[in-house]
């Protein structure tokens, strides 16, 4: 017996309006879903420019008042050190461009290793940023009770000036680097909390991969967090030659 002209509509229907599971309800289709989504992503990155955009020109501004306080602070900064995690995260980059790449080609076994290369190196950067501010604790280079300005008003008391050629500041001036020091933890700080949220999703998102999820057609999420590692990893372009390397000498 075959089926009523009615239960053929009926199936008919439920298939045209049939969707990915991966859909939300309230979206007509997948594209809507990736123009809506990657709509949100770029506002939400307009947002993160604006917030670094306005601690860069604080620190612009005061290192024009403050010049040679900030260039004597940012002789305790280690370019090896920075060196290194540009190199880190530019790698990690690349192996982030050739996890989107492996989820849009449906590469699963490339998508996790990708993935956790990715988690790897940014654990790379956090380490070696962990070792910076253990040197800067150090040496009471934090901004706050503790702070010591001993080794810009005498030089000689600290090795790592003496390398550099350091002159003596005035008093005055020595107590402007910490202005440097709080802007270097607030900005280098705020990309390490972006660092660390990502690393966190990275966990998950490798967690999700093995079980085949991004490799199913659906790689909104994987392009979106592409997007955010990136923008994070550009942050730090700017960071490193701000803080790092421009006039280190008078």
């Amino acid at each position: 017996m075959s089926d009523s002209p009615v239960m053929t509509q009926g199936v008919m229907e439920a298939a045209k309006h049939a969707h990915p599971p991966y859909q939300r309800h309230h979206f007509e289709s997948v594209a809507q879903q990736a123009d809506a989504t990657n709509f949100a992503m770029w506002i939400f990155l307009l947002t993160e420019i604006m917030f670094f955009g306005g601690l860069f020109t604080a620190y612009l501004i005061l290192r024009n008042w403050y010049y040679p306080a900030f260039v004597a602070a940012s002789h305790q900064l280690n370019i090896g050190w920075g060196t290194g995690n540009t190199a880190v995260l530019i790698s990690s980059s690349f192996t982030m461009a050739m996890g989107v790449w492996c989820a849009e080609t449906r590469r699963k076994s490339g998508l996790v290793l990708s993935l956790v290369l990715t988690f790897l190196l940014g654990l790379v950067f956090l380490g070696i940023k962990t070792i910076e501010y253990s040197e800067k604790i150090e040496k009471h280079h934090v901004p706050g009770f503790h702070y010591s300005v001993q080794s810009f008003v005498n030089p000689a008391s600290d090795p790592d000036s003496v390398a550099y050629g350091d002159k003596p500041l005035a008093m005055d001036m020595a107590r402007k680097t910490e202005l440097y020091f709080f802007l270097y933890f607030a900005m280098t700080g705020m990309h390490a909390l972006h660092m660390i949220i990502g690393i966190a999703i990275l966990g998950y998102m490798i967690f999700r991969a093995r079980a085949g999820a991004y490799t199913n057609g659906h790689v909104t999420f994987v392009e979106n967090f592409g997007l955010y590692w990136h923008f994070v990893d550009i942050i730090w372009i700017f960071l490193f030659p701000l803080l790092y390397l421009i006039s280190r000498h008078q």
